[in-house]
């Protein structure tokens, strides 16, 4: 790697290094409700992404039953936590439950399917998720239906769990905050999700993962060398799976309710495709940028043009176009530009344009 190579990967880890800093700090910089949701959404989904982008960015596949696997994860725990009560024995046999699902489903859809062309197989997997979203939507005894599942966490992560108490038996605070149990779930959050990406981060850099990217870049060559290129593209579809259900187990216990809107839904897809396409694929910083970028987007964005359409209220024109009711329209305008500036993600293109100088 050249110097020039070297500087555009280096910008890349800094932001990302910054990132994970103020999600490492978030509770002590950003005390509300609403901001902690934010930041915890945002360490779920960067393990969802950077899972996808094992399939999509370092292996060529294209996938759409990944919040199949989510929701495997989400409603195993839902389950065993509603059916067994709040407590660390659901939760992991929960998170087991997920995972085992997820893989029969990998391992099937993957031999069976994986060595037709990407378009069939993506229409398989689409199928499939469909498949299972109608059949959770209706077990209504098991799954809850429509309605989804809501239950308790684990005595840990109640608020009003004391953490740490002074001499009179009151709760300890760190710069205003309380030690109590909404931070423990904060930190729960936190610590799973980045442990999961650093492992995802440490494969794709092992010796298998240069495997898959010869796999991406030319199958037949793969093929040729001695290769088996339908078992390695099943492994990985079965490694991008278990990590996925384990961030929906995550985000179950986090939410405190699962449902299929929340777990299931083609919604959640999309934006995972997007967030791959902002951060950039096959580059594992991507999915750090990419879910920041548009979780914010989501949570904020409607937000700042209600505040500019108020801001603009004497100009013509302008207040309707930022009206609140129009941040969809405008988070499409924004998608499409950083599109066209950076064809391959903001991660990819930085980095490349750091090798092109």
């Amino acid at each position: 790697m050249n110097q020039t190579q070297t500087t555009g990967a280096l910008t890349i880890k800094l932001i990302v290094l910054a990132i994970g800093a103020l999600l490492l700090f978030a509770p002590f910089l950003f005390q509300d409700v609403r901001s902690l949701e934010v930041a915890a959404r945002i360490c779920i989904f960067i393990v969802l992404v950077a899972s996808y982008d094992l399939l999509i960015g370092y292996t060529g596949i294209v996938s759409f039953a990944h919040t199949m696997f989510f929701g495997f994860g989400a409603y195993g725990a839902a389950i065993l936590l509603k059916g067994m009560g709040p407590g660390w024995t659901p939760v992991i046999l929960g998170a087991l439950a997920g995972v085992g699902v997820s893989l029969v489903f990998a391992i099937a859809i993957g031999l069976l399917s994986l060595r037709v062309k990407a378009i069939f197989f993506a229409m398989i997997t689409l199928a499939a998720a469909s498949v299972v979203l109608v059949l959770i939507s209706q077990m209504s005894g098991l799954t809850g239906g429509e309605d989804g599942i809501t239950y308790k966490a684990p005595d840990l992560f109640k608020p009003a769990t004391k953490l740490l108490t002074d001499d009179e038996g009151k709760v300890v605070r760190l710069w205003d905050v309380r030690l109590n149990g909404k931070l423990a779930a904060y930190y729960f959050v936190f610590l799973t999700s980045l442990i999961l990406f650093l492992l995802m981060l440490r494969f794709t850099t092992s010796p298998l993962g240069t495997v898959l990217k010869a796999i991406r870049e030319n199958e037949q060559r793969a093929e040729a060398i001695g290769y088996r290129v339908v078992a390695y593209r099943t492994f990985v579809f079965c490694l991008s799976a278990t990590m996925a259900s384990l961030a929906g187990t995550i985000y179950a216990v986090w939410l405190k309710y699962t449902g299929p809107d929340t777990s299931l839904s083609f919604a959640i897809m999309i934006d995972i495709l997007l967030m791959v396409v902002i951060g950039g694929m096959g580059t594992m910083w991507g999915a750090v940028i990419g879910a920041v970028l548009l979780v914010l987007a989501q949570y904020y964005l409607r937000d700042l043009m209600g505040a500019a359409s108020e801001a603009m209220a004497g100009i013509p024109v302008l207040p309707n176009l930022l009206a609140a009711d129009r941040w969809l329209f405008w988070l499409g305008i924004i998608f499409i530009l950083l599109v066209y500036f950076f064809p391959k993600g903001i991660a990819g293109t930085a980095m490349d344009k750091g090798a092109a100088k």
